[in-house]
């Protein structure tokens, strides 16, 4: 049975490491959505995340527009999160089962950003159609870049009902679905 040091021990690297590795992923699907670098949020994420990616950088060079040594300081820090937890839980667990929960939380991960995106998006959208002015907030444009890839798609198949745009309930589904299927495979 687990102590309450133990217990506490498990919950801050938890939630420290996976803290950063939402900053790490932030940061690299903003970059792959070519968000405002100069925006607020985008300036925090970069600031907070540069120091190691400067290192990894200069050992392993981007693709394309993806960031590998950001995608590789995800992966690397959430094996260790998961092999640290076992550990302090009392288990060893092999390389090959840390590398694969690791693939399937970082999935997970991946598609809980995007469903909570939408769903801030879309609720910020009702205040700026009613006059408010979120359209000077620096997270309306964030949201809507990162959104937008898969927000466009939708809306050229399906056509807006009058002044609602039922796009981002379709994301959701589509995206909620796709955690079905991803959960049903581990």
């Amino acid at each position: 049975m687990p102590t309450p040091l133990q217990d506490v021990s498990v919950f801050l690297v938890s939630t420290l490491l996976s803290l950063y590795v939402i900053a790490l992923m932030l940061r690299m699907l903003l970059a792959m959505a070519r968000a405002d670098f100069y925006n607020p949020i985008s300036q925090f994420l970069v600031t907070v995340t540069n120091p190691p990616v400067l290192l990894l950088r200069r050992f392993v060079p981007p693709v394309g527009r993806l960031d590998t040594s950001v995608l590789l300081l995800i992966v690397v820090l959430k094996m260790l999160e998961i092999w640290l937890v076992a550990t302090m839980r009392g288990v060893n667990p092999p390389f090959g089962v840390v590398f694969m929960v690791t693939v399937f939380q970082l999935l997970q991960l991946l598609i809980y950003i995007y469903i909570v995106s939408i769903i801030i998006h879309a609720i910020m959208s009702w205040f700026m159609a009613a006059g408010g002015h979120m359209g000077r907030n620096p997270l309306s444009g964030l949201l809507n870049s990162l959104n937008r890839p898969i927000l466009d798609p939708i809306r050229r198949i399906m056509p807006q009902m009058g002044m609602v745009d039922l796009s981002p309930l379709v994301a959701i589904i589509g995206l909620n679905v796709l955690l079905i299927l991803l959960r049903s495979l581990f």
